[in-house]
């Protein structure tokens, strides 16, 4: 009896203390079962306090959660932590035509969409669900200082929107799919250890990188893959003349183009844009027949793509 009583006791006291610790690491727990602080993201975010001194943490419980999140500027340095990254998902299927509001309707389409500066994101999916209909965008990031860590962003056409002049961002570990342009804007974003997956022949980036700026998006060991039936992508093709976009020690599937980038039809753009490669492998790899204006890095131009030279000293702490 003694030690019954002494083992029930001790299921008590970590129970307790389990409860105490999730209480004392994440500031809010989103979960669809009631058993959190919210059942919704977006009401756990506006609970969070504006211009906190510290960072606030949200944790998110396991489930599909139908939402078209916003997270504005006021609400810097958050986190938002899944569960697991396939069972923490994040869901929307505007598109377009949907939200038919112009020419610009593509920037309205977002899933989830950060307007916050030193925003952390991991362990979730970001989808956005319309199908094969036009530009519908999952993720769309304006804030700086914005990382991204073992997630998955999911749709077709114009999956992550990285904007911002001035805004870096830092993905690591996550995996991307899409079709036509489906990691394009201007900001300045390294991807680390990230799967890109081809659905379908066309572009996997529309860089409109700012005329000055040193980087625009950098694919350091990263993956492209393609979905079966997939024979003729492109790395790149851009947005604005100016755009800049780079794979370094990437695997390249087949389906890569032996030309390898695209110039949009704007043959001003062979002059200004910078499209670069170094030392990537797979059977796409071959720059032999890769457009002439497209440049092969040498050992020395290559040290300087570090996440740290491109993004700020910031970034160590992430990686």
């Amino acid at each position: 009896m003694p030690n019954q009583i002494g083992r029930l006791i001790l299921v008590l006291f970590l129970l307790f203390t389990g409860k105490s610790l999730i209480a004392n690491n994440y500031d809010f727990v989103v979960a669809p079962d009631g058993s959190g602080n919210f059942t919704s993201i977006q009401k756990a975010i506006d609970a969070c306090k504006a211009f906190p001194d510290s960072r606030v943490t949200i944790f998110v419980k396991n489930g599909i959660y139908k939402e078209k999140i916003q997270i504005p500027s006021c609400n810097t340095r958050l986190s938002i932590i899944g569960e697991s990254a396939e069972k923490t998902i994040i869901s929307y299927d505007d598109y377009f035509d949907k939200i038919n509001r112009g020419r610009n309707s593509t920037f309205y389409t977002s899933t989830l969409k950060i307007e916050a500066n030193d925003f952390i994101l991991e362990n979730i999916t970001v989808e956005n669900s319309a199908g094969p209909v036009g530009q519908a965008v999952a993720l769309h990031v304006e804030g700086d200082q914005c990382v991204f860590r073992n997630c998955l962003f999911l749709g077709f056409q114009d999956t992550v929107y990285a904007a911002g002049r001035f805004s870096r961002m830092f993905f690591t570990n996550c995996y991307i799919e899409g079709t036509t342009d489906f990691i394009f804007g201007e900001a300045t974003v390294v991807f680390e250890q990230c799967t890109l997956h081809c659905q379908g022949d066309s572009y996997i980036t529309a860089a409109s990188t700012p005329e000055g700026k040193p980087y625009g998006f950098v694919f350091l060991n990263c993956k492209l893959t393609a979905a079966d039936g997939v024979k003729k992508v492109y790395l790149g093709r851009p947005w604005r003349i100016y755009a800049k976009a780079a794979f370094l020690n990437c695997e390249i599937g087949s389906f890569i183009c032996p030309e390898g980038w695209h110039n949009w039809d704007k043959p001003e753009a062979e002059k200004t844009s910078f499209f670069a490669e170094y030392k990537n492998t797979g059977p796409g790899a071959s720059v032999i027949q890769r457009v002439s204006w497209s440049h092969q890095l040498t050992d020395d131009e290559v040290a300087t793509f570090t996440p740290e030279n491109i993004l700020g000293d910031w970034v160590a702490g992430y990686k």
